[in-house]
């Protein structure tokens, strides 16, 4: 009963607790089995003769926050084509000095956003068999839903500065991770996909690069290609930033430093303001004639993408373009001509509204999270694992 009881605390079975030694920061589990029939891995015939004993000393899940290690009494069997072989465990995969629940503890960990030294320090093993659990490990890609979002992050990983993460933003998961960011590369991937799966797409977001829209037509030909709606709003906050930028060094040192100090209240909506605020971005508007009318054009190209019904949105949109074109303000003629040569997507934008990169950010965030606390992983196959982990 006494036995029976220590191997259900310590979760093994068809053991013999011997004894257990307690020192400072480990414990140590002396084991043995009972001798049972053997098959020859040679001959396949049964044996139980008794070649001799082994002790080895195992890794084990740490047990009162003390490194964990179970002493095993191994018995080796003999065969009558002469073989030797030692006996099978339950919780020991051959050729191993870990425990098979070890293992998949520190598989459990990798999920966590944390680098490998740690798991290791926890696990009470070093950071290169971490990473040989790691390089274990193997995702296939899942089959693509309704809708994809791709976008770029900097990994420095391969040699290659950036590299590409593809999520589905309906379902809130990342889908794969692409080495770099090179047409080339994107186009033998996009390839590899079977063409009824990728022609069952039915929404491609990406943000303003050209080419992320060349390679949606051409492999999700039955794709709505939406702009994700922070890339474009930001080309107005850019517009108006710029003309603050110009404009300060026209003034006076002092001016010059309220007005950097104080940006953000130009770039804030207005109706967001308190009323003291709203006094000193009317003060700061009275300025000049261009900040005051870029300030108009903000607030209400803002006012267009916060409006529910895209019959108007659609009108609004292309009058504020118009309106852009003419202001006589080469930032907002800039943005107009952005505006214009992206108005499907944005469109796009406007009327499939649950469709955006907001996920794909913030997973980008958990992998610069994930390099930072690692200090950078350089082999891709590792780094992508780690990500898929801990996203997913």
């Amino acid at each position: 009963m006494h036995n029976h009881c220590i191997n259900k605390l310590l979760n093994l079975e068809d053991v013999i607790v011997k004894k257990i030694v307690h020192a400072d920061s480990s414990v140590k589990v002396f084991l043995e089995t009972k001798p049972t029939e053997q098959i020859c891995p040679c001959c396949k015939n049964p044996t139980k003769q008794i070649h001799d004993y082994r002790y080895q000393t195992i890794k084990d899940l740490p047990l009162q926050e003390k490194n964990c290690y179970l002493v095993l009494k191994k018995r080796r069997y003999r065969c009558s084509c002469g073989k030797r072989f030692l006996e099978t465990y339950s919780f020991l995969p051959r050729y191993f000095q870990r425990t098979t629940r070890l293992t998949a503890f520190i598989a459990s960990k990798l999920h966590d956003t944390t680098n490998l030294s740690s798991v290791a320090d926890r696990a009470n093993v070093s950071p290169y068999t971490v990473g040989r659990i790691l390089d274990s490990i193997s995702f296939e890609r899942p089959t693509l839903g309704e809708a994809i979002s791709i976008d770029e992050f900097k990994g420095n990983a391969n040699s290659e500065k950036y590299q590409c993460i593809i999520v589905d933003p309906i379902k809130h998961r990342v889908l794969d991770i692409i080495p770099d960011r090179k047409q080339a590369t994107l186009a033998h991937y996009f390839y590899s996909i079977p063409k009824k799966e990728r022609y069952r797409v039915k929404y491609f977001c990406c943000d303003m690069w050209q080419q992320y829209v060349d390679l949606a037509k051409i492999y999700f030909p039955n794709a709505q290609i939406i702009t994700d709606k922070y890339h474009f709003i930001r080309q107005t906050s850019w517009a108006i930033e710029n003309i603050r930028i110009r404009l300060q060094k026209t003034m006076s040192a002092n001016l010059r430093k309220y007005y950097k100090r104080s940006h953000s209240l130009i770039l804030q909506r207005y109706s967001t303001l308190n009323k003291e605020q709203k006094e000193a971005c009317d003060l700061m508007l009275l300025y000049n004639d261009d900040l005051r009318k870029a300030h108009y054009l903000k607030e209400k190209f803002f006012d267009i993408c916060h409006n529910p019904k895209y019959s108007e949105q659609r009108i609004d949109f292309f009058d504020w373009i118009k309106e852009a074109e003419s202001s006589g303000i080469e930032e907002f003629e800039k943005c107009a001509a952005t505006y214009r040569h992206w108005s499907k997507e944005i469109l796009n934008a406007f009327k499939y509204k649950f469709i955006s990169n907001g996920p794909t950010e913030g997973f980008n965030n958990k992998i610069k999270v994930l390099k930072r606390i690692s200090y950078g992983i350089r082999n891709f196959k590792r780094f992508r694992t780690r990500i898929l982990l801990v996203t997913n």
